[in-house]
């Protein structure tokens, strides 16, 4: 079984480690992690995935010269399917994203067909890439949202470590079913590898026996020193709801900040919908 302890496929990365800065094209930059080194612990293989669902990132300092030499700048799209056999590790991706900098481009194709390229090679799927100007990226924009916040929910919290079994009380089997969508703008979690903290809103949709908010609330701060990749996080909070709470159908978007210019944004779910187009305040 993969974990994370003395795996061989961390002890490589970049990820922790003093880098120098590359500012001529070089896809060599890119890391890869398997996705099963979370997976495994969550008894989840290829084959029988109980989501759907994409990775969303947002790249807000991607530059490149025309041919010209004229500096050029964009905000970009990419969505990795979450049956890839890996994720992009980030801080390779910030510092493939820098190789630009200094390398000419004849066309804006040009640069997005080498970003499908390399992204694809690295995350073992087919990656999608859409490049934006600056004052124009309507996926940017801030939509008015319908979620129910339950972040003022007055709980007495005394766990910061991972604890799923806070949600064995999050239901009862007499709740009525309901169809909610909610938010929660408290989630934070760590790096594995630095510590560094990752901040987060999460926004759950579901169909189901009602799940009790404060319960919820109190699951959701339980990460609050927890030590995953973002993708991870989202997988054990979509798997932990659906293992202990009774719902039909159920859908987890996290919306993180963003660190090093680029933001990372999980979507799962039970149905084969996208990602919602959804930005918050906070990136």
């Amino acid at each position: 079984m993969s974990t994370y302890t003395n795996a061989k496929e961390l002890s490589n990365l970049a990820l922790g480690k003093a880098t120098s800065y590359c500012s001529q094209y070089n896809p060599e930059l890119l890391q890869a992690v398997p996705r099963s080194l979370n997976r495994d612990s969550l008894e989840l293989t290829s084959k029988n995935l109980p989501f759907s669902g994409e990775d969303v990132w947002y790249g807000y300092e991607l530059s490149w010269l025309n041919a010209k030499g004229k500096p050029v700048v964009a905000v970009a799209e990419f969505i990795f399917p979450c049956t890839s056999p890996n994720i992009v590790e980030s801080k390779s991706f910030k510092l493939y994203l820098n190789s630009f900098n200094q390398t000419s481009f004849s066309s804006w194709q040009q640069v997005e067909d080498a970003l499908i390229k390399d992204l694809s090679a690295t995350a073992g799927a087919k990656a999608s890439v859409k490049l934006f100007p600056v004052n124009d990226c309507p996926a940017l924009s801030l939509p008015t949202d319908t979620a129910l916040c339950i972040d003022d929910l007055d709980i007495e919290v005394n766990q910061y470590q991972l604890t799923p079994e806070i949600l064995t009380t999050a239901h009862k089997t007499n709740a009525e079913s309901v169809d909610e969508y909610l938010v929660c703008h408290l989630l934070k979690s760590n790096c594995l590898i630095t510590n560094q903290p990752d901040w987060a809103s999460i926004y759950i949709k579901y169909s189901g026996k009602k799940i009790c908010h404060e319960s919820l609330l109190k699951y959701l701060i339980s990460f609050r020193q927890h030590n995953e990749f973002h993708e991870q996080c989202v997988e054990r909070i979509f798997c932990d709801i659906r293992n202990f709470c009774m719902i039909e159908h159920l859908s987890v978007f996290a919306r993180y900040t963003r660190r090093g210019g680029l933001d990372i944004n999980p979507f799962r779910s039970t149905t084969d919908e996208k990602a919602p187009k959804l930005r918050t305040l906070r990136q």
